[in-house]
């Protein structure tokens, strides 16, 4: 069996963003010369997340606006983690968004659904995070 692994870095100026990062994935995948095996992707910082959906704007606002409404970023307040950060609610939306996924590899490629693609979801943006990418198989 073989191993690959790599990181991804990551540095959103705003605070929340939602990136396609299937394209880096699949670099990786063809990095690797993995032909069947086995995909992680893994958000390496507590309030960031990898997640699996469609790539289409409607959704990512209805995201973004749903999040907000389950944990909102102010008052600040609120949250009795912001007595040294700013960033509750961050944690909590990475929570509900996850941490990683795992996608299957057949015949080289990503083994998807349809319509589905690889996000790095990001909620306290504005320093370097990063992604790490381990694929195992033959």
């Amino acid at each position: 069996m073989k191993s690959y692994h790599k990181e991804l870095w990551f540095d959103i100026p705003g605070r929340r963003a939602f990136v396609n990062i299937t394209p880096d994935v699949e670099q990786c995948l063809g990095e690797s010369g993995i032909r069947e095996g086995l995909c992680l992707v893994n958000a390496m910082h507590i309030t960031a997340s990898v997640f699996i959906n469609d790539d289409e704007p409607g959704l990512h606002h209805d995201y973004e606006v749903w999040l907000e409404k389950l944990a909102p970023h102010a008052p600040t307040s609120q949250y009795l983690h912001n007595g040294y950060e700013d960033n509750g609610d961050a944690h909590l939306k990475r929570q509900v968004m996850g941490r990683e996924v795992t996608v299957a590899i057949t015949d080289g490629k990503l083994h998807f659904g349809t319509w589905e693609q690889i996000f790095y979801g990001e909620f306290d943006g504005g320093r370097r995070k990063r992604v790490l990418v381990k694929i195992i198989g033959e």
